[in-house]
């Protein structure tokens, strides 16, 4: 049986290619952008079975319209796949406070509008799965990234809690962690702070840590996804890409050993 999808931020990058992998196994797809003429092309080959919504996720009115547009076309949702986001670059002390804002806006509150919107729906439904794309940055941080990794984290403990909240209805929920892929989302989408001279050596160091690093295409993204909705159970969380996996052992590691080297501070917080 076919099923029927709600992707954010569909007109390049990751987005794109759950969206083309739907399309291609016979699936129907309700394709979000800012610009919908990035999908023309779409709808110049798979018709009527991709549905292109012009949307804004920092439009809260805009994203419950787009939904009962989505419900009304399709007459159902299995799939909804919150992808749209971008990057913002600088040190917390370079960021400025609207910046922040701005940050979380899309990658945060984007994501709780879509949810929202869509959880009526899936309840009476009795059935659907939710994916957020988060990124490996959603479980480590790194210098110079400190919104972003504020907007994953809390994305993270959003979802997890999500999963716990509607499991009972017949939902799934799942996290997807990617490493770092040849996408726009580092380019002209992102956003950089000013430059404060005081983290000139930061800047330089991360700049020289990055040089010759050849991230690879999301190519199996489609294929990859595809096997995430269709598994009977979904996990929580997934990696996407080998980097992940490297990184992540190290961090909880790192984290548990520093635990235990102070767990006597944490039973002098008890009085023992």
């Amino acid at each position: 049986m076919s099923k029927v999808w709600f992707v954010t931020g569909s007109s390049k990058g990751f987005g794109r290619e759950f969206v083309v992998a739907a399309l291609q196994r016979g699936d129907k797809v309700a394709a979000t952008a800012r610009n919908t003429d990035t999908l023309q092309d779409l709808v110049d080959e798979y018709g009527d079975a991709v549905l292109p919504l012009q949307l804004d996720v920092t439009d809260r009115d805009q994203v419950f319209a787009a939904v009962r547009a989505a419900q009304e076309s399709f007459g159902r949702l299995d799939v909804v796949i919150n992808n749209a986001g971008y990057g913002l670059f600088g040190t917390v002390e370079e960021i400025t406070a609207q910046q922040l804002r701005d940050q979380l806006e899309t990658n945060l509150f984007g994501v709780f509008h879509v949810t929202q919107a869509v959880l009526p729906l899936l309840r009476e439904q009795g059935s659907g799965h939710i994916i957020q794309i988060s990124t490996i940055g959603g479980v480590a941080a790194f210098p110079s990234l400190g919104g972003y990794h504020a907007s994953k984290w809390a994305l993270e403990g959003l979802t997890e809690s999500l999963a716990q909240e509607v499991a009972g209805f017949g939902i799934k929920v799942t996290l997807v962690e990617p490493g770092g892929f040849a996408t726009d989302w580092a380019g002209s989408s992102a956003v950089s702070a000013e430059a404060l001279p005081a983290y000139a050596p930061l800047h330089e160091a991360m700049a020289a840590r990055m040089a010759g690093t050849v991230s690879p295409e999301p190519v199996g993204f489609g294929s990859a996804i595809l096997k995430v909705v269709d598994a009977e159970k979904a996990p929580l969380r997934v990696f996407f890409g080998e980097q992940p996996t490297q990184i992540a052992p190290h961090i909880y590691q790192q984290r548990l050993d520093e635990w235990a080297e102070w767990a006597p501070v944490s039973r002098e917080a008890e009085g023992k």
